[in-house]
């Protein structure tokens, strides 16, 4: 009879771990999905407030420009900011900004002159 308990308790133990773990799992998936959905929001609001998402990308390549904000929108293409601040200017950083075209001769072949009218990290 005492074997009986004791294979029962192995069993009840075993099962209450692995129904701890499931809902741990169960709680992580919530969190990211709600993250997820929280960055939606986000991103729909920018939009909507003339927000473009852009990457900055460093180079030292001669004749490059040294920054430039990479643009994923329908297809990619690279803006040079002429007045883009020094704490912005980190390979790979993700931005928030709104622009204005400029009428100058490009300072490098691969992207457009553009003045920066706002500009936060994301």
């Amino acid at each position: 009879m005492t074997l009986v308990k004791t294979i029962l308790l192995v069993v009840v133990v075993t099962l209450a771990s692995n129904c701890s773990t499931t809902k741990k799992d169960m709680n992580s998936d919530a969190a990211a999905d709600s993250k997820t959905v929280e960055n939606a929001t986000e991103d729909a609001k920018m939009m909507e407030n003339g927000f473009l998402k852009g990457t900055i990308v460093a180079s030292t390549a001669e004749g490059d420009c040294p920054f430039v904000i990479q643009v994923a929108d329908k297809e990619t293409y690279f803006l040079d900011p002429i007045n883009m601040d020094e704490s912005y200017q980190k390979d790979g950083m993700k931005v928030w900004f709104t622009f204005s075209g400029l009428r100058m001769m490009n300072r490098c072949q691969k992207a457009t002159p553009i003045n920066i009218v706002e500009i936060t990290s994301r």
